[in-house]
């Protein structure tokens, strides 16, 4: 199992960014897929999830401003990150299991700075 994310970097508060995660070795339409998030000394944080059935859920601290999609037949899920604060900066990393085993991205840099 692999899974590449892509779409970090460096933007204002208020902007928005785009995380993409590209995976391979599972049948992806039957997996649920999620993003974490993890800042040095705290514990990691779920963001977001979505379901087989496109069914999402997302932390109370990005309700409303992050949105999780994913497009099965190209194996990629998408977190669009909007209205982007400080405390968002963050490694963010897709994330899967299968098999009770837990299978994560490299991770993608998200840095929230005026």
């Amino acid at each position: 199992v692999q899974l590449q994310a892509s779409g970090g970097g460096l933007v204002q508060p208020g902007g928005s960014l785009r995380l993409s995660c590209a995976a391979s070795g599972i049948v992806f339409s039957t997996r649920v897929m999620d993003w974490y998030r993890l800042v040095p000394g705290k514990q990691r944080e779920l963001v977001a999830l979505i379901t087989p059935e496109s069914t999402t859920s997302y932390a109370d601290s990005v309700k409303g401003r992050f949105t999780i999609s994913r497009a099965n037949a190209r194996r990629m899920v998408y977190l669009q990150m909007n209205s982007l604060k400080p405390e968002d900066t963050a490694v963010y990393y897709c994330h899967t299991r299968r098999s009770g085993m837990d299978f994560w991205g490299r991770g993608t840099q998200v840095t929230v700075s005026s």
